[in-house]
């Protein structure tokens, strides 16, 4: 009986915070809510069912009077609580510090276009163990948030909602790459050129866009490839 109360409070407080807390966040947001503060509320969101089925749990363990005693016993002994919570926050609990931590000190929100691991996408959901996101081609990407706390992440968002758009380019070894330049800046004078690498196989050009909304980057970055590409083929360059 306590677990099923447990579980029906655990949805009535998730009910009340998406349909009451997105509005008053957004309130005291200033009437808007922000990636910021909805990441937050979704992860609080979690935390809170995940407080009221364990204590529903222990609660209809503690009926049993069998377990009674060992429930107090280990109840009692903060030795034993430290052990059990520093074993578990190694396993189970392990991504759901590592996703409270994510929500405050927020290196990524939702709405966010980052890169991790060599994976890129939109946040879609920052969870209490595991964040999603979305790639261009629409498949879910599911990063355990202790990896994600751990590793190297790059948001591109986080200080501006546009993002770069940059292509490279690679020419032959025997190709005139100065020519190349000089061409690709008459004939791309709003993009930026530059020489990026020179190697035994070839050259390669980095022609640099304005920046765009990160939902049209990789169409943005399409037709800056196809426009530098075309350019080359004018001048008879491959």
């Amino acid at each position: 009986m306590a677990i099923l109360l447990a579980v029906v409070a655990a949805a009535l407080v998730d009910r009340l915070l998406t349909r009451r807390g997105r509005s008053v966040a957004a309130a005291l947001a200033g009437g808007q809510l922000t990636p910021a503060v909805d990441t937050r509320l979704r992860v609080l969101r979690r935390v809170l069912e995940t407080s009221i089925i364990f204590i529903g749990v222990f609660v209809a363990l503690s009926q049993f009077e069998a377990l009674d005693h060992i429930a107090n016993s280990v109840l009692a002994s903060s030795a034993i609580i430290a052990a059990a919570v520093g074993l578990a926050s190694r396993t189970t609990l392990a991504n759901g510090v590592a996703g409270i931590l994510l929500a405050v000190t927020q290196p990524l929100r939702v709405g966010d276009q980052v890169t991790f691991e060599g994976e890129s996408g939109t946040v879609e959901d920052v969870r209490l163990t595991y964040t999603y996101l979305r790639d261009p081609n629409g498949t879910r990407v599911v990063i355990p948030n202790e990896r994600l706390a751990l590793g190297m992440l790059q948001n591109h968002t986080v200080l501006e909602a546009t993002v770069s758009t940059e292509v490279s380019l690679w020419l032959a070894p025997e190709a005139d790459a100065v020519r190349a330049l000089s061409i690709l800046r008459d004939s791309l004078p709003d993009a930026k050129v530059s020489l990026a690498e020179v190697a035994a196989d070839g050259t390669r050009l980095c022609v640099t866009g304005s920046a765009a909304p990160h939902e049209e980057r990789s169409t943005r970055e399409d037709a800056l490839r196809a426009a530098a590409f075309a350019a080359l083929r004018r001048a008879g360059l491959r």
